[in-house]
């Protein structure tokens, strides 16, 4: 028998690839985290991670049992709400980041939508800025973006570094100015991006502007610039730029879900999707 509260610690960890992340999250202390993957490490009589005090990484194991956790915990809180007779309803407004429209994010949205068949589920895809001001706003209920550096506010889904991206081939004149492809304002990307390179001292221009990933994307494909994104989506005919083109670091990025404060029947469809992303969570870096 596996526990869900060690399944669902072990989502966490394998998400996040921290145990101090990891308790974070899920509001616990960081040696119950290690007492809740050793368990299920004992449970299942196989290493789920290696780790060291620098690094933690799924094993062989560990990569089979997400799928694993998933499904249990998806029949464990269909069970529980059967037998409690409760049945999510209401408009549900949820935001997301431009970042996961090409992951599997949709197949986590379309699971959630045959659970609860009553919950009007309504879909706004944005900059993460945008995002954060409509859920200021009391426009959206549930938002799934990027948090600012320094921010402390949301539930850590999961945490990547960003890196510049170009195509494949791309030279960079040390002696021009480098040409940019940037989300207008508030994207947190360009904000990055910006203060990297003017704490650096380097020059830059501005080669294409657009609220549209797939647009820059494209601009990108096309040899016009370098753009800001995070490693673990890098989109397809994409690159990372090489570090002897000197562009400066851009440090990590964390992806959160944030909550509005509306109560009753919204709420708790809003508590029902976040933990159905946090469970898929692992699968919103990987392609769709």
């Amino acid at each position: 028998m596996y526990e869900p509260a060690q399944l669902r610690t072990f989502l966490a960890v394998a998400q996040t690839l921290s145990f101090t992340r990891a308790a974070e999250r899920l509001g616990l202390r960081q040696s119950t985290v290690s007492q809740h993957v050793r368990r299920l490490e004992e449970a299942t009589g196989r290493p789920l991670f290696t780790r060291d005090t620098h690094r933690v990484a799924l094993t062989e194991d560990g990569e089979a049992m997400l799928g694993f956790a998933r499904t249990i915990l998806q029949a464990h809180e269909r069970a529980a709400a059967y037998f409690g007779g409760t049945r999510l309803r209401g408009r549900l407004r949820f935001g997301a980041s431009e970042d996961f429209v090409t992951t599997r994010l949709p197949e986590i949205l379309e699971s959630f939508r045959r659970e609860h068949p009553e919950v009007d589920l309504e879909l706004t895809v944005e900059l993460s800025g945008t995002l954060q001001a409509r859920l200021a706003a009391g426009r959206l209920d549930l938002i799934l973006a990027k948090r600012r550096g320094g921010e402390s506010e949301g539930r850590l889904v999961w945490e990547d570094s960003l890196i510049w991206i170009g195509a494949p081939g791309l030279r960079l004149d040390p002696d021009r100015p480098v040409p940019l492809i940037l989300y207008p304002p508030p994207g947190i990307t360009r904000e990055r991006a910006l203060e990297a390179l003017e704490g650096q001292g380097r020059a830059w221009r501005i080669a294409c502007t657009s609220s549209s990933l797939s647009a820059n994307v494209a601009a990108a494909r096309a040899g016009l610039g370098v753009m800001a994104h995070t490693r673990g989506l890098v989109p397809p005919g994409l690159v990372p730029v090489p570090a002897r083109a000197g562009l400066p670091e851009l440090g990590a990025v964390g992806f959160v879900l944030r909550a509005g404060r509306r109560g009753g029947a919204v709420q708790e469809a809003a508590d029902a999707l976040a933990e159905a992303i946090l469970a898929g969570g692992d699968r919103l870096h990987r392609p769709s």
